[in-house]
């Protein structure tokens, strides 16, 4: 792909993920779009060996987008980082097509090993603000890692995990993340355990309350047949 057909890609990417963008000349004072023009040509200089430069070049975008990204990750077409500040991608990690990543993200290793120690993320997975997944292992496609959460395991493709660890509570939903960016509205099995407490508590104390008003009217009738 040449550079401007390649800058028109990326530019299209923000636009259609980012409805703050009104023009394409906006698009390039994006942080995403500037990370991604020094990530490629980073990394085909780390493909060659140049290890020095490649990183050189990486740097100088940490310092102007605050986003790192290791010249050695792998990343597919269509990655859109929304703010960015604070997101690092690893040396190993591996990422698919349309994948949308938020401010704060880490995809991150376990430790000094060696070999693959990052994250893989197939195709349509988003990871919510904050997020932290840590771990040679795979995300799959269409799946969503909601905000703050901490995913150190496999997450089967059309699932939703929430949490700290992260836990799958959804299944098989097949909607798209590049079409539904919504990072807010997750299930959250907490809560939901929290309400039905309530509930049982309020159902509970409606019985006691029952109960007590029996026992008084037995006594207030005994008394009266004393």
């Amino acid at each position: 792909m040449g550079i401007i057909s390649y800058i028109r890609e990326e530019i299209a990417v923000v636009r259609d993920r980012d409805p703050a963008i009104k023009s394409s000349m906006e698009v390039l004072l994006y942080p995403s779009f500037k990370v991604m023009l020094h990530y490629r040509l980073a990394h085909k200089l780390y493909l060659k060996k140049h290890y020095f430069l490649a990183r050189w070049i990486s740097q100088r975008a940490v310092r102007k987008t605050g986003i790192e990204i290791h010249p050695g990750a792998r990343i597919g077409k269509g990655l859109f980082i929304d703010h960015g500040s604070g997101v690092i991608i690893g040396e190993t990690a591996v990422i698919g097509d349309n994948v949308t990543l938020y401010q704060g993200v880490t995809l991150g290793g376990t430790g000094k090993e060696h070999g693959k120690r990052h994250p893989t993320l197939e195709d349509n997975v988003m990871v919510s603000a904050g997020a932290k997944v840590i771990g040679s292992f795979t995300v799959g496609r269409n799946s969503k890692i909601g905000a703050g959460s901490v995913v150190i395991e496999e997450v089967p493709p059309n699932c939703t995990v929430v949490g700290v660890p992260g836990r799958v509570v959804r299944r098989g939903d097949q909607r798209i993340p590049r079409a539904d960016l919504d990072q807010v509205h997750l299930p959250d099995p907490v809560l939901n355990d929290i309400r039905e407490l309530q509930a049982d508590n309020r159902r509970l104390k409606r019985q006691l309350d029952i109960l007590e008003q029996k026992i008084r009217e037995k006594e207030e009738k005994s008394n009266e047949s004393i």
